[in-house]
């Protein structure tokens, strides 16, 4: 298929996840049930910031822009994955291409505000006395900007290298969703510098941005050994060890998909479960919820409705 002949008519055919034709209904049901509580928690979660004046803080500034992330980036994948389980597994052309740099705007933006989130903690507990200074509201605005900036700019570049290709007549895609791995392996024309931008660009990022946040937590750690009180540790580490379970769960999966561009979809189909569907449903869980200050919040306002 020349690249001259796309049209708004073209259609390709996701093979959706491997292994689970004969439990179409369980499937179904689970991914609802996710799709759905991933959206009310996060909805919840950007609801009690906002109300509360007392979360107004940089800390809770950016846990509403990863919810508002969590929320578009379920969206641009889950719903068409339970429309393949009921009805047609066809994606038009113009349908693929939002869905790949919709995907990989919010999740690189995501990767990004992880990364932006660890060093407002490595602000926090390592230089206290300096941090309103640090993270004024300014700062938080342009690095949260950045973070979405960054992550667009990003995605459209991969969007427009893998659609600039030729494609061959074979229009099934053996993934879930749209991603470039999966719709590369369509092309007929050479995908060396595409590739080659993968392990550049998306693989580098996601080990470096990784990297950055293992090091603030290298210094984080060693701030908090230095509190004398027991007390004072246990507070400190509780800020921490969520973020960390978060940062595992999305860029490992992450780093083991695109570190590897010939790997089998299979595979990366059932990994990429992990940070496109698993995490955004326990960011407000892990992340908020199990906060001292978030179930006060929460408390406060269902009294207040009640």
């Amino acid at each position: 298929m020349e690249k001259g002949n796309y049209s708004s008519q073209i259609r390709f055919f996701l093979r959706g996840l491997p292994h689970v034709k004969e439990l179409t209904i369980p499937f179904v049901l689970l991914f609802s049930l996710i799709y759905i509580c991933t959206l009310l928690w996060n909805v919840l979660l950007y609801v009690i910031v906002k109300r509360t004046p007392s979360l107004h803080t940089p800390m809770y500034f950016f846990l509403t822009n990863l919810s508002f992330l969590d929320i578009c980036l379920s969206s641009v994948t889950l719903p068409k994955l339970l429309d393949n389980f009921i009805s047609t597994k066809a994606i038009s052309f113009i349908g693929c291409v939002s869905q790949l740099y919709f995907f990989h705007f919010l999740a690189s933006s995501e990767c990004f505000l992880y990364t932006v989130m660890a060093y407002d903690r490595y602000v926090a507990i390592c230089q206290p006395l300096h941090y309103s200074t640090i993270m004024n509201w300014k700062m938080s605005t342009c690095l949260a900007f950045g973070c979405w900036l960054t992550g667009s700019l990003h995605s459209i570049t991969h969007t427009v290298l893998t659609f600039h290709l030729s494609f061959c007549e074979s229009t099934e895609i053996d993934y879930f969703f749209c991603d470039i791995i999966p719709v590369l392996k369509l092309a007929c024309s050479d995908t060396t510098l595409n590739k080659t931008m993968i392990l550049a660009n998306i693989a580098a990022i996601s080990l470096s941005c990784f990297l950055l946040i293992l090091i603030s937590y290298v210094h984080i750690v060693w701030a908090i050994m230095k509190i004398r009180t027991a007390g004072g540790r246990k507070r400190a580490f509780s800020t921490c060890v969520s973020h960390v379970i978060l940062v595992a769960l999305f860029y490992v999966p992450c780093i083991f998909t695109y570190m590897r561009p010939d790997s089998e979809s299979s595979k990366s189909g059932a990994v990429a479960v992990f940070y496109t569907m698993v995490t955004p449903l326990l960011n407000p869980v892990i992340y908020s919820f199990r906060n001292k200050d978030v179930k006060e919040a929460i408390g406060k306002w269902l009294r207040c409705s009640s």
